[in-house]
């Protein structure tokens, strides 16, 4: 028997029971008469304490041998602990050992492997199956598996079939770029990997699974940030017979389920804010309402007041930030700096103070009288102590760059909490979005989604006004799900291949099968994909969904630890029909 019990198992009411334990060597502590060791294994940490006089000599003279990492069994006699840890559930025992049995001995890590470690992230990367040691690197694996468990136990009560895709299918030319496989048997021809199961989901749905699920690998080679990976985890859901009310009923019970179960946090019925609201009162689509500061529009107070920033600009918008009139002048300087850099893009930042008395000091009081700012206190509601922070310009450009502004705002005034979760919905979407170097329009999500029923009048006349029949859930900011009621009319389907500018030709070669599968009864259905990576890292307070993946990539889409990718041989590069003489080599 390797072992009776595992390294977080043993308590006060195991005392006196002789067991046997196996892991790995922590740390050891050699005060000489005394030397203790702590053993570890995915459970947790068991002290063992061997004593001069009581121990046999070998017996301490191996334990000093022993190194960090060394696997070992040992056999022992589950005592009370003197000195109690309290900061471990182990801690209030201890093992006397009574035999130790070398199991593996290890090399000197290359890092201390232990909650607060010393290793950098890509010396960690290369030796992720020493980091993933680590008690905090496993728990965010451990919430991994408990979010994927209550995932399908919510899904399978409501009769949800989990089904497998294909992960070799066919390039498209809509989305992010594919990565490509060859095919040995048809030369020069390629299968791509999945960026979502999208169109086989919906053959599901025209197959009669009513209501399909799937816990799925999607792969995009596109730049790579803290919440992207190329291969990353979607749980995808598709239903039939449903309008867009059933899918937001469905899912907003499932994102509750979640938090109750794994966070044991009760989530009250979502909010739901159109995009255009979205856009105009956040400037972004995914907001983040765990605070207020919305946007409010100063062009009717501002104009023609002889200041020409403001009379020039498309668009004067600002925020409040409630009680941080006492910022000095070196922190609102630092503001003005941060709407600055190329990345926001504002020119400049105006700034008014809601002085204690009521009275208003602002950037720029010799264009503005004093009833003139007191106007745009009323506007925002400031009360004194308040500052309010204003930006010009375009109106795209400019609402972009305040959402930049508020997130700032609230990181710094202690508004964006980890603990505290705000989810919502958004809905309403324009269907496309035009494209100005390209000269045409793409889907806002993608081809399949639907116009809301009451805007299809508008495909000839006014494209670019059309609702798509989507709806976004997200989360303190983050996009963790988004799906469409689907277009299941092949007739509506080649209407909007038009519109996004496909040729008949170039639409029957790509989605062909699709359109073949809408003439043989599609049923209404619709759908969502929740990014699961993401709602791992939302749920353990991480900003990385790195953090939550088992063996990531890094920021260049390489794998340190097996050097992928990497070449090929000649042999195999022959058999693919792949000439590498015009690539680049390392």
């Amino acid at each position: 028997m390797f072992r009776t019990h595992t390294c977080g198992e043993l308590r006060l009411d195991n005392v006196g029971e002789e067991v046997i334990l196996t892991g790995w060597v922590q740390r050891l502590r050699d005060k000489g008469g005394m030397l203790w060791v702590d053993l570890r294994d995915r459970y947790g940490i068991t002290q063992l304490t061997m004593e001069e006089g009581i121990t046999p000599a070998n017996l301490m003279e191996q334990a000093r041998n022993l190194g960090r990492e060394y696997v070992v069994k040992v056999v022992g006699r589950v005592v009370e602990r003197y000195s109690k840890n309290d900061k471990i559930p182990t801690g209030a025992i201890e093992i006397h050992v009574s035999k130790i049995v070398v199991l593996n001995p290890a090399k000197l890590p290359p890092f201390l492997i232990e909650d607060e470690t010393d290793g950098g992230d890509d010396l960690r990367m290369k030796y992720r199956y020493l980091d993933l040691r680590r008690t905090p690197v496993r728990r965010n694996l451990e919430l991994r598996h408990r979010m994927m468990r209550e995932t399908r136990a919510y899904l399978d009560a409501r009769n949800f079939i989990e089904v497998e895709t294909p992960y070799l299918i066919k390039s498209t030319p809509e989305g992010a770029r594919d990565f490509v496989v060859p095919s040995r048997m048809n030369p020069g021809e390629f299968y791509a990997l999945p960026q979502s199961p999208q169109t086989f989901k919906q053959l599901l749905m025209v197959s009669g699974f009513d209501k399909y699920f799937q816990i799925v690998k999607c792969f995009r080679d596109e730049d790579l940030r803290a919440d992207r990976q190329p291969e990353f985890t979607q749980i995808d859901c598709e239903m039939s017979f449903v309008s867009q009310e059933d899918i937001l009923n469905n899912f907003e019970g499932f994102i509750k389920h979640l938090f109750e179960k794994v966070k044991d946090i009760h989530i009250n019925k979502l909010p739901r804010m159109t995009y255009a609201d979205a856009m105009k009162y956040y400037g972004s689509d995914k907001p983040d309402i765990r605070f207020d500061m919305r946007f409010v529009e100063l062009n009717p107070l501002v104009k023609n007041k002889g200041f020409k920033v403001f009379d020039d600009a498309e668009l004067v918008v600002g925020i409040c930030a409630t009680g941080a009139a006492s910022y000095t002048r070196k922190q609102v300087d630092e503001l003005t700096d941060f709407v600055k850099r190329p990345q926001i893009g504002a020119t400049g930042l105006v700034y008014a103070r809601v002085n204690e008395d009521g009275s208003i000091k602002s950037s720029v009081d010799k264009f503005y009288t004093a009833e003139d700012l007191q106007a745009w206190a009323a506007a925002f509601h400031a009360k004194p102590g308040d500052l309010i922070l204003v930006l010009a310009g375009g109106a795209d450009k400019t609402r972009k760059a305040l959402n930049e502004l508020r997130l700032e705002m609230g990181t710094r005034l202690g508004l964006r909490d980890k603990n505290v979760f705000a989810p919502l919905w958004v809905v309403d979407f324009p269907l496309l979005e035009w494209d100005e170097e390209a000269n045409r329009y793409h889907a806002m999500h993608h081809p399949f989604t639907s116009p809301k029923p009451e805007d299809i009048d508008l495909i000839d006349d006014r494209p670019g006004d059309i609702r798509a029949n989507a709806y976004d859930m997200v989360i303190n900011g983050v996009e963790v799900g988004g799906g469409s009621i689907r277009i299941h009319d092949r007739r509506l389907q080649e209407q909007m291949f038009r519109l996004l500018g496909f040729s008949k030709a170039e639409a029957e070669a790509q989605f062909g099968f699709l359109m073949s599968a809408f003439e043989y009864g599609a049923p209404p259905h619709g759908g969502i994909a929740f990014g699961f990576d993401r709602l791992c890292s939302l749920f353990g307070g991480s900003d990385s969904i790195r953090d939550y993946i088992a063996f990531p990539k890094n920021n260049s889409g390489r794998d340190v630890m097996i050097d992928a990718p990497s070449p090929i041989s000649d042999v195999q590069l022959d058999e693919l029909h792949i000439n590498m003489k015009n690539l680049p080599h390392k």
